[in-house]
């Protein structure tokens, strides 16, 4: 699986190169660096992206077996999915990964301004796409972003 492969080599380049990391406390941002640059190898590697979708596992029992939580998951990452990259890194280092707007910035190699503005569109452009109206055949309702 990509994502374990990934990580494999990460964590093999961070072994090998640990003599670069200058601050202990500072060892996820730096990970999270190497991370994103075999991300980024790997994609100019590439031509065709798979889908993400198409890599989730089996939507059988499990916590969220229930069909309207299923549709909700779903269009939530159809709407990260359709934000523009820069905002989807952001969105997911802070939200998901829960790094501060220095390590974001630190991790990305931008100014923390850019880190904050960047934030604040993804979010606003995430609650945007899920207030619309749900496509037909789909749990209607709104998802409330907590910040």
């Amino acid at each position: 699986m990509l994502a374990d492969d990934l990580v494999q080599e990460t964590i093999a380049a961070g072994i090998t190169n640990v003599k670069q990391l200058r601050d202990e406390a500072r060892l996820f941002p730096w990970l999270y660096g190497i991370l994103r640059n075999n991300w980024n190898r790997h994609l100019r590697g590439r031509k065709m992206h798979q889908e993400l979708d198409d890599q989730i596992a089996s939507e059988e029992f499990g916590p969220f077996c229930a069909c309207e939580e299923l549709e909700i998951v779903r269009r939530v990452r159809c709407a990260v999915a359709e934000l523009p990259p820069e905002q989807r890194q952001v969105l997911s280092l802070v939200d998901l990964e829960e790094l501060s707007y220095c390590e974001v910035a630190d991790v990305l190699g931008i100014p923390i301004g850019t880190v904050m503005s960047r934030l604040h569109r993804a979010r606003r452009n995430l609650l945007a796409r899920m207030e619309a109206p749900a496509p037909s055949g789909t749990v209607q309702g709104r998802i409330h972003v907590v910040r």
